[in-house]
């Protein structure tokens, strides 16, 4: 099989104090290996909190 050259990965942040799953976007692996964390709103806590790459 041909191998994948997009570095780019689509992830999905996960809200910390409601565990949802409120936010998509890319990420390069190569680049950031680690867990993305930034802190988002979430529209079911209302208010702005931190948001996790989920695994």
């Amino acid at each position: 099989m041909a191998k994948d050259k997009r570095k780019r990965q689509t992830i999905t942040l996960v809200c910390i104090p409601c565990n949802r799953r409120t936010y998509t976007t890319t990420k390069n692996r190569a680049n950031h290996p680690g867990r993305l964390e930034r802190k988002k709103y979430c529209r079911f806590c209302r208010g702005h909190f931190p948001h996790r790459e989920a695994r």
